[in-house]
């Protein structure tokens, strides 16, 4: 009849229609900063451990001020040349700090025990322009460091200009760097970049290059520098609240390598992460809300190679 179209004409239509989607590269997201390129695995795979007893107290004076007060109590890991087994020492420390948060201005700074201070501070100049400094100041001469940083960001790519100094291993006093990087999304879902950083120390220039594909189920990373270092993550989205990592790492200088696998679980109140790698390290980490300001934390490391045990019991007040 010529009033209705044949399943056949209607199939091509269709097909079409979808040949003729284009792609507004004019239109492409804004990627991730270049540091951030593993940041799904890096949360799943490497939570923040700890060994001992962990104390955090947070206290809030209005809607962008608090001070925190952290005390740890757990043992430091001594090393001993030619032996493959770990020695302990018990310690404790505790830290004071504070914290100024501003939709356009962030300030954090942290005193410890031995006099030495960290301080953070982060300004939106512009819309798309920030600018960002990392100090670390010691008691030890010329053992003091810092970076300054300057993010922009475009409405397709990032770019970002470090300079700073470091702690020297080899000599007294510290050694300067410079980085510098660029990321770009060439297509809805990948984006590529790279970067230069150059030590004074080793007086030589590393390259490196990074690769992101992500999408609403997945989101796979890659990094490979000059350095003979490559890297490769692999986060898959089962659910909304159901996670699975793997990492693989190899440093083609060493001829070492290791691969990991983890998984990363949100519960309505409760969150449990946890790994296994090539080495036989497992670790889990597990943090529970117990009711609104109050939440605990408890987390542990098993390596039997190293005959290497850690258990770590936390608790996080917040108050007004």
């Amino acid at each position: 009849m010529a009033g209705f179209a044949s399943p056949n004409v209607t199939a091509q239509f269709h097909s079409k229609t979808k040949i003729e989607e284009k792609v507004d590269y004019s239109n492409l997201p804004c990627p991730k900063p270049y540091e951030d390129i593993h940041l799904e695995a890096t949360i799943s795979l490497k939570p923040e451990l700890f060994e001992g007893f962990r104390l955090n107290y947070t206290k809030r004076m209005n809607h962008k001020f608090s001070l925190i007060h952290s005390l740890l109590m757990g043992n430091s890991e001594l090393s001993a040349e030619r032996s493959q087994h770990i020695f302990k020492t018990p310690t404790s420390s505790y830290e004071f700090g504070a914290n100024l948060i501003d939709p356009k201005l962030m300030l954090d700074g942290r005193l410890m025990m031995d006099g030495t201070v960290i301080a953070r501070f982060n300004s939106v100049l512009k819309e798309n322009f920030t600018i960002k400094t990392t100090a670390q100041l010691t008691n030890e001469l010329d053992q003091s460091q810092g970076v300054f940083t300057v993010d922009y960001k475009g409405s397709d790519y990032r770019t970002q200009f470090q300079l700073g100094n470091y702690k020297n291993q080899f000599k007294p006093g510290t050694s300067s760097l410079f980085r510098a990087n660029y990321i770009q999304h060439v297509t809805p879902k990948l984006s590529l970049g790279g970067e230069v950083l150059y030590l004074s120390e080793h007086r030589k220039s590393v390259v490196g290059y990074v690769a992101r594909y992500e999408t609403d189920k997945m989101v796979a990373s890659g990094q490979v520098a000059s350095s003979g270092v490559a890297i490769m993550n692999y986060v898959h989205k089962v659910t909304d609240k159901i996670s699975l990592a793997a990492e693989f790492f190899y440093s083609f200088m060493l001829r070492d390598g290791a691969a990991s696998v983890g998984y990363d679980l949100m519960f309505r109140q409760s969150r449990v992460r946890g790994k296994i790698d090539s080495n036989g390290v497992v670790f889990a980490h597990v943090e529970e809300q117990l009711c609104p300001g109050l939440g605990l934390l408890l987390c542990a490391e098993v390596d039997h190679v190293k005959t290497d045990y850690k258990f770590g019991l936390g608790v996080q007040y917040e108050g007004l």
